[in-house]
């Protein structure tokens, strides 16, 4: 996948690219810069090195160290040459990590205030940096409130830190392994992020086997373990929460369906079947149509035109050992040809809000055979249908709110929302990533299409866009 770098530098562009139907395919960047322990300028590092080199020359050259009762005249001295080098250049104060050298000790007398304690230093070491002086052991981390005694120490604001307190606070973890996100060669911290659920990790787990739910694309964190349905495919506890796994559960949603299309004056007439299916007989039964677009990620659902013979589930399969699904039931469903569709077909195990989108997708399809829609481009004709999946989705997160999306989106004045709609914030927060795979979707057919049949709709209403779809074969401009 075309992931994006995510390095740290003050702000963050965020470029979100789409995902085809219900899977992504691209994902977010965004830059910024590391914060490094090591941001004094070349010539602030040089003035130092040589106030250093000057004072332990004459200090080994005299043949003792630095204490209280050497020569205070020219202690001042070389205290006043270390703070014109300290003071040359000094980093700007910005309310982000800046790392500043250690101040130097050195004997002092006069009267003196401590920026921390307020009392008078007198005579003795002490510390000037940030603009102020310090007791020693008054200059402390603002994090764990200790003397800071390094070298180097970071900022933010007017705050200072241990590098390490500094690191444990502002420092990213990585999302999955729940360590520090490592820097490159450049020394930039650098890692990837979901672009819907802001999710972050170390680059490495992209290649490292780390799964990801089937549903929502969020990678597995190694501290909560996913479900592993028995095709191979992952699904995390939240979408576990709602995921319809045979044919019995899934009926109420299909009734939902039928309702929201009637709703819209769109009363689908005749019984179609609906069966829930594993990921390989869905693929078998793609292979056996011969009418249709198929999109070009994973197929989740299908409407059918053949007559097959299509093995589907049915009782809900139970969990084992290791957090696996066992013991699917699944048999054999003839499927008989008694109009233009003779079934719709969805993958099992999926969230409730992800499978009624992709049902009323399919059933747009079933909607434009049975009414006789003829030789569309795969433009028009997935594009439709990803606006009516688009519109059920709508009505699903704003039914608790008592907004009428179906009628706000058509000309037809009556509508039904469906009474099940989300009843946690998960839900709604799912919902709007499943609209969202719609809309950023990057395909010419589902992509493109959704977007101009869109645009349609909310210029002239859904009754008038269906009207000139039957007359040209296109989308009225």
């Amino acid at each position: 996948m075309g992931w994006l770098n995510k390095i740290f530098k003050g702000s963050s562009n965020k470029i979100s690219r789409g995902q085809h139907h219900g899977k992504q395919t691209d994902h977010m960047v965004s830059n910024e810069w590391s914060r490094s322990f090591d941001v004094l300028s070349e010539s602030e590092t040089e003035d130092i090195d040589h106030a250093i080199a000057l004072s332990l020359s004459e200090e080994q050259q005299k043949g003792k160290a630095i204490d209280t009762n050497s020569n205070l005249e020219e202690d001042e001295q070389l205290a006043k040459a270390l703070q014109e080098s300290l003071n040359a250049e000094s980093p700007p104060r910005q309310n982000s990590q800046v790392d500043r050298p250690f101040p130097y000790l050195f004997p002092s007398g006069g009267f003196r205030i401590c920026a921390g304690c307020k009392r008078e230093i007198g005579n003795g070491r002490f510390l000037n940096c940030m603009d102020s002086v310090w007791h020693p052991e008054c200059f402390r981390c603002h994090a764990c409130d200790k003397p800071i005694t390094d070298y180097e120490f970071s900022m933010t604001g007017d705050k200072p830190y241990h590098k390490s307190c500094y690191k444990e606070l502002y420092h990213p973890r990585c999302d999955v392994c729940k360590n520090f996100i490592p820097t490159n060669r450049n020394g930039l911290i650098e890692y990837r992020a979901h672009p819907f659920w802001m999710q972050k990790y170390c680059p490495s787990h992209e290649q490292d086997g780390t799964p990801r739910c089937c549903s929502c694309e969020r990678m597995e964190p190694q501290d909560i373990k996913y479900v592993t349905l028995d095709d191979g495919r992952k699904l995390c506890l939240e979408c576990l929460h709602s995921a319809i796994m045979d044919n019995g559960e899934c009926q109420p949603l299909y009734l939902d369906i039928r309702e929201f299309y009637e709703g819209l004056n769109m009363k689908v007439e005749q019984q179609i079947p609906l069966l829930l299916v594993e990921r390989q007989a869905l693929n078998e039964a793609m292979e056996g149509e011969k009418m249709g677009h198929h999109h070009v990620a994973e197929t989740r659902g299908l409407c059918l035109s053949e007559e097959q013979t299509v093995s589907t589930i049915l009782r809900r399969p139970i969990f084992g050992p290791g957090d696996r699904i066992i013991d699917m039931m699944t048999g054999p469903y003839r499927l008989i040809r008694q109009c233009e569709v003779t079934a719709i077909l969805i993958l099992y195990g999926l969230p409730r809000l992800l499978t009624g989108s992709i049902l009323a997708h399919e059933m747009m399809h079933a909607w434009l055979r049975l009414k006789g829609f003829r030789r569309l481009s795969p433009e028009v004709e997935e594009g439709i249908c990803q606006v009516l999946a688009h519109m059920w989705l709508d009505s699903e997160i704003m039914s608790g709110t008592g907004s009428n999306v179906a009628s706000t989106s058509s000309s037809t004045s009556s509508s039904t929302s469906s009474k099940k709609g989300p009843k946690s914030e998960s839900d709604r927060k799912l919902g709007e990533y499943f609209k969202n795979q719609i809309e950023s979707d990057t395909s010419e057919a589902y992509g493109d299409g959704f977007r101009a049949g869109d645009r349609a709709v909310q210029r002239y209403g859904l009754r008038s866009t269906l009207d000139h779809i039957r007359l040209t074969g296109t989308f009225p401009y």
